[in-house]
Formats: C-alpha cells, structure tokens, sequence
C-alpha cells in the first residue's frame, strides 16, 4: 500500500536542515574570503576568489602553538579518565559492599556542582601547588570534572554484561584482573568510546580553567588564542573563522574514528 507523504516532515527536516547547514556555510566560504570581500559582500554571499591566507595567517600569530597546547592538554585530560575511570566502574559494578555502594553516590555528588561554583578554591588550591600558568593547572580540575559522569556512563555500559560470563570465566579460574582486561573492558567499546569523546570535547572546548588558571602566551589554549583575532581596529573575522575550522577538525576526527562504538553506546548496548 503506498503511504502518502508527510509534507510536515519534509518541511520540519527542510527547516532543520537549513538552520544546521547556513551557519557551516558561512563559517566555511568566509574562512576562504578576503576581508575585504567579506566586508564589501556580506556573509552569505560566495566567495570571489578563494585563498588560504586566512589559515596561513592563523598560525602566523601563534595559533599554532594554542593549537598544540590544546592537545596536549585534551590528550592528557583524555589519558588521566581512561587510567582512573573504567577500574573504579569496574570496583562499582562487581563489588557488593556497602562501602562501594556509598562512595559511588559520593562520587556523583560532582554533577550536581558547577564549575562556576568552585573556581574561587580551586584557583587558591592551584596557586598554592605552584601549578598556576601551567598546563597540569588545567589538566587536573578538567579531568576532575569529566569523572562523574564518566564513571556513570562507563558503570551502565558495563552493567550490561551478563553475569553469565562471568561465572564461565571464574570456572575457568580467571582472576578479577583478568575478567577486568579480556571481558569487561573488550565488551564495554561503546562506554569507553562515549567517555573518550566527551573527555575531549570538554577539554577541548573548555574556557573557564583556562581563563581563570593561566595568564602567559606560552599557555594559552585554542579557545583563549581565538581573542587575538580582536583588535582594537576591529575584527577580523575571515581569520577567527578559519581558526574556528581549524579547532574543530580534531574533535571531528575523533567522532569520525569512535562514532560506532559511541552510537552503540548511547543506546545501551555496551558495545556487545
């Protein structure tokens, strides 16, 4: 039987499409616009001619070293939620005491504090380590913050194991660490997927720690580097959108490279 069509969808979908779609438009034609052009013509129209300069001139003003900087900051965030998260949610998961139980509610209490909150003690606890200015300033509260709702996340994904192989590997005289590695950690891919995606992009995205935990040029990250483009005559703003292309393909890159396991794991299935 042939269904009509749904004029309300497509129109919804048409309507969807054009609010997503015209502001990646923009943000990319400007990005190959001279100033000029884009001050003469407008946003919306095509560019006369394309060029590069405005990518070659973002890393002319230290966009480069910014963009660096955010790496290593994203990857070390990124590393410090692998190490700590997958063996606390293993702890939650499988240990049945009280103790587990409780400092696991504990430990979810960090959802219900904004950063906005604590960033008065936490800019004292830092001065006072001697980590202000420095990239582990912003390393450690940005991994602090991402661990709840990592834990929360990786701790269903796992859930979702069944206690049936479990007890076959016990049967076998499989040790906890090595239902840990070659079980737990293989069949929860889309958990651990979701918790590297989200880890990177509050990293990479991040603007409070920065802004408040760092002061020099020498650790500035991507999101405080982006202010360069603003100066006193004006706002370049073919260049601060070629920047903001430029931030976005890692990020990109990571969803490109985890999306399956991530789509898996949004819908619960643990990557099984």
């Amino acid at each position: 039987m042939n269904r009509r069509p749904n004029h309300l969808a497509g129109a919804g979908s048409l309507v969807w499409l054009l609010l997503v779609g015209l502001p990646l438009y923009v943000m990319i034609t400007a990005s190959l616009r001279t100033r000029s052009d884009y001050a003469r013509r407008g946003p919306l129209a095509f560019p006369e001619g394309i060029t590069l300069d405005n990518y070659t001139g973002a890393f002319s003003t230290g966009f480069g070293h910014y963009f660096l900087n955010t790496l290593v900051v994203t990857a070390c965030v990124v590393g410090l939620v692998l190490l700590l998260v997958p063996p606390l949610a293993y702890a939650i998961v499988r240990s049945r005491s009280r103790f587990a139980s409780s400092a696991f509610r504990l430990f979810l209490l960090g959802l219900a504090i904004p950063a906005q909150a604590v960033i008065v003690p936490m800019f004292y606890l830092i001065s006072e380590a001697g980590l202000y200015d420095n990239l582990l300033g912003v390393v450690l509260p940005t991994a602090a913050f991402c661990l709840p709702i990592s834990a929360l996340v990786l701790s269903g994904a796992m859930r979702d194991i069944g206690g049936e192989l479990y007890e076959a590997m016990a049967m076998d005289g499989a040790s906890p660490r090595r239902m840990f590695f070659q079980l737990v950690l293989p069949l929860s891919k889309g958990g651990l997927s979701t918790i590297v995606v989200f880890s990177a992009l509050q990293a990479w995205n991040g603007f409070l720690f920065p802004l408040v935990l760092t002061q020099s040029d020498s650790t500035k990250l991507i999101t405080l580097g982006l202010y360069d483009f603003q100066t006193e005559h004006g706002i370049d703003i073919p260049g601060l959108l070629a920047a903001v292309v430029l931030s976005m393909v890692p990020v990109l890159l990571v969803y490109l490279f985890a999306r399956r396991a991530l789509v898996q794991g949004l819908m619960g299935v643990g990557g099984k």
